[in-house]
């Protein structure tokens, strides 16, 4: 095995890591990819003399190139002004494909993406390091050119941000199906007080259609104002939207189909047997890049 199939065979032992990692650091398994990549081209033209632990050194390349990735949505405004939906992992509803699998371990819902979306480039870093793979400090410091201490405090700041933002979701998977469906059911059969049952009165939509139309993505905040959009949706969707039961992010979703072409992703957290968050990503241009082949085999 000559140098350049031996650093090969050692980056393949170490993918899976690194794009959980990237996934959760960008919030797009397409990004995830291109980040994995660049990672690979800088390793194999550095050589690993000296490297000790070669893994670790891996992972510092990686989170070194999603800073990058970051930093320059925000120099260059990229990021969404209004309602921003993470591209969503889909899996078919009866389980999780092995390789979606690792990357959702620590259940990294929609809405804890959506939360780690607000943070500060470093802070992102900062606590998904320390907090999902448990880097230590001093070398965030190094990745984000700070001291230890202030490594720390990004993290912790990050830390306040998810415990007091993102709902914590119920893991029974048959409980999250049953109030979906409850949901579903009653928009359809137009019962208002049938989603206001199973709707949190503190619950958010999110609706995320990308940059056309401009006025088309929203927040919506409460009960009653998600239960009659769900009820206004639902007259005017028509015969020819049709919702596919799936996992998104490992949570109960529908992949809904308009004219058998991908029309949107629903996510739904579901907590203390109500739906307390939904994130729908109908950005034609990112649905276009989820891997929604999965749902046909």
């Amino acid at each position: 095995m000559d140098e350049h199939d031996w650093l090969a065979q050692r980056f393949e032992e170490n993918r899976t890591h690194l794009r959980a990692m990237a996934y959760r650091m960008l919030g797009s398994p397409s990004e995830a990819d291109d980040a994995v990549q660049e990672a690979w081209l800088r390793f194999s033209r550095s050589g690993t003399s000296g490297v000790e632990n070669l893994g670790g050194w891996l992972t510092t390349i990686v989170a070194r190139v999603c800073l990058d990735m970051l930093r320059s949505r925000k120099s260059r405004r990229e990021e969404p002004l209004g309602v921003h939906v993470p591209e969503p992992i889909v899996s078919r509803a009866d389980g999780i494909d092995p390789e979606h699998e690792a990357l959702l371990a620590d259940s990294v819902g929609l809405a804890l993406l959506v939360v780690l979306e607000t943070l500060a480039p470093a802070e992102r870093l900062a606590f998904v390091l320390h907090d999902m793979f448990a880097v230590p400090f001093d070398e965030i410091a190094t990745i984000v050119g700070c001291s230890p201490t202030a490594a720390r405090q990004l993290a912790s700041r990050a830390r306040r941000r998810v415990q007091g933002t993102a709902p914590a979701p119920d893991p029974d998977l048959t409980r999250q199906r049953e109030v979906v469906d409850a949901f579903l059911a009653a928009s359809r059969g137009g019962d208002f007080d049938a989603l206001l049952a199973v709707l949190d009165p503190d619950v958010v939509l999110r609706a995320d259609y990308g940059a056309v139309p401009a006025d088309a993505s929203k927040v919506v905040r409460g009960a009653r104002a998600v239960a009659e959009g769900a009820l206004t949706f639902s007259r005017l969707g028509g015969p020819n939207l049709v919702a596919q039961p799936a996992l998104v992010n490992g949570a109960v979703g529908r992949v809904v189909f308009r004219d058998g072409q991908p029309f949107s992703v629903m996510g739904f957290t579901v907590g203390r047997g109500k739906i307390v968050q939904i994130d729908i990503l109908a950005d034609p241009a990112r649905l276009r890049q989820l891997d929604l082949a999965v749902l046909d085999d």
